[in-house]
């Protein structure tokens, strides 16, 4: 058998963690190894934990939490510890929470009504460096970037891209699929098939989810002459 996917639990709620340990070490292929009440504290065991065979491969996170929220210890997780995916576990789902997190590097968004097959799905998912975001959450976690933040600097590999592929670009984050980019660009779907494989292999992305969320990120910064 396979060794378990090693689980971080980061809940500021004791009984939270205790029961979702107890949902998630039902399971034969995970493993919880550690938990921590705040983002901070989060950090530090991963700090400690990664020259160990108890380094944990997902952290489940929750957003609201004392000392260091979920979405600076998102960032600083992805930062500092690119081996290890977070996957947010929270009862908000508001619209900056969703969007910052996934930005800041986030493989997945779930609320905590998830059902226990689902999130172990999410987890399992989220392992194998897939997106996962639950019901409802998709439109929001392409939410407009605040206009408080800082200036963005755009890859340069998305300002390398063709016309035709930033028009793909942009109807794949407005969540059209192949046949309906075809329809709206009057090519075949073989053609936009083609023009979804170059854009991914360009922008070294792994699927349409993260082309979507970099394009909501990035595109409305491009030039007027790239638009």
């Amino acid at each position: 058998m396979m060794n378990p996917i090693r689980i971080l639990l980061v809940d500021d709620q004791i009984i939270i963690r205790q029961g979702l340990q107890s949902l998630l070490e039902s399971k034969p292929d995970l493993a919880v190894v550690a938990d921590a009440e705040n983002g901070q504290q989060a950090l530090n065991i991963l700090e400690s934990l990664q020259e160990t065979p108890q380094k944990p491969d997902v952290v489940l996170l929750d957003v609201r939490m004392p000392i260091m929220d979920g979405v600076a210890a998102t960032r600083q997780i992805c930062q500092r510890f690119p081996g290890t995916h977070v996957l947010i576990l929270t009862t908000f789902d508001d619209d900056e929470y969703v969007s910052q997190a996934m930005r800041f590097g986030a493989k997945g968004y779930l609320l905590k009504d998830t059902p226990s097959e689902n999130l172990a799905i999410a987890i399992r998912a989220v392992y194998q460096g897939y997106t996962h975001l639950g019901p409802g959450l998709f439109e929001k976690a392409f939410s407009t970037p605040s206009t408080s933040s800082v200036p963005v600097e755009v890859p340069p590999q998305l300002v390398e891209l063709s016309p035709r592929e930033l028009e793909v670009l942009r109807l794949i984050a407005s969540g059209s699929n192949n046949r309906e980019i075809a329809e709206k660009l009057y090519i075949s779907e073989r053609t936009v098939k083609n023009h979804v494989t170059s854009i991914l292999s360009c922008l070294k992305l792994r699927d349409r989810t993260q082309a979507a969320l970099l394009a909501s990120t990035f595109l409305p910064f491009l030039p007027h002459s790239n638009r």
